[in-house]
């Protein structure tokens, strides 16, 4: 099993790089942030946009894989989005995932003062995002005409490290956007969704694993623990509790949080720490 950690972009980089090297000392496989303007609770605090953070974190560490939890159409479009996914696979020399999914409807749907989508147009735009971005990365030069975006002539060159592109990390939790990810990704993650209890979420969490295994693909299979009510890191007993889940349900990959002083992740550090000592042993 593969173990990897969510750094939030909030602190300003002299405070920030140590924990992304941290991430590396202590033996995590990957690292990833938050691609948002703003998020939930924390919309109106310091926050960082990921591009930049991810392109410095790739210059501190040497390692670890770095990446995007996730990245969406939203605020992003494709040709542009394709030259930062370039830069930052260069600058981490081939060490970049790039964690995408459809885009919900809260802050960063409105602060730009777009109309609100439908969940099925969330899901089109989606669609038509990722394919977008896969083609940009193996047609060139590419003029593209489609429902939400268009290129004219774009480039991706000189392309990305890793060929044809970056691994597409796709969310999904039905069943369309499950088949999304067996048909253009290199990794599928799901989260479970926002419930009222550890077993409700896990039930989730197993019913978006029956919509994948229906597609048949073999990728590798990401979960991100912590849209459960009970942080991971709450203890080291119970991180490791939620390790056996994901393992019974197939994951290869989880994904937890670095535990922040109060309101979302709160916890404590030494746990991270001790969880930390016993990666080898997962």
């Amino acid at each position: 099993m593969r173990v990897g950690i969510i750094i939030l972009p909030e602190r300003r980089w002299s405070a920030a790089k140590e924990q992304w090297k941290r991430a590396e000392d202590y033996g995590f496989d990957h690292a990833w942030t938050y691609d948002h303007i703003g998020w939930r609770s924390l919309v109106a605090e310091p926050w960082f946009d990921a591009v930049p953070t991810l392109a410095a974190a790739a210059l501190h560490t040497s390692r670890i894989r770095l990446g995007t939890m996730v990245a969406s159409p939203n605020f992003r479009h494709p040709v542009h989005f394709a030259r930062e996914i370039t830069a930052l696979d260069d600058l981490s020399q081939g060490r970049f995932s790039l964690g995408i999914g459809s885009g919900g409807v809260g802050y960063d749907a409105s602060v730009l003062g777009q109309r609100e989508l439908t969940a099925r147009s969330r899901h089109e735009r989606f669609a038509e995002f990722v394919e977008l971005l896969d083609t940009l990365f193996t047609e060139q030069p590419l003029t593209w005409r489609g429902e939400h975006y268009q290129a004219v002539e774009a480039y991706t060159t000189p392309g990305c490290v890793q060929r044809p592109h970056v691994p597409f990390i796709v969310a999904a939790r039905g069943p369309r956007a499950a088949k999304l990810a067996a048909r253009f990704g290199q990794g599928w993650v799901t989260n479970g969704g926002p419930v009222d209890t550890d077993e409700e979420w896990w039930r989730g969490v197993a019913g978006s694993v029956r919509h994948f295994n229906e597609t048949g693909s073999t990728i590798d299979r990401y979960v991100t623990f912590d849209p459960a009510p009970t942080f991971s890191l709450s203890s080291v007993d119970y991180f490791e509790e939620c390790l056996g889940r994901a393992t019974e349900l197939g994951f290869t990959d989880v994904i937890t949080h670095w535990p922040r002083p109060d309101g979302p992740f709160a916890g404590s550090e030494a746990v991270l720490e001790e969880v930390a000592s016993r990666l080898a042993t997962y």
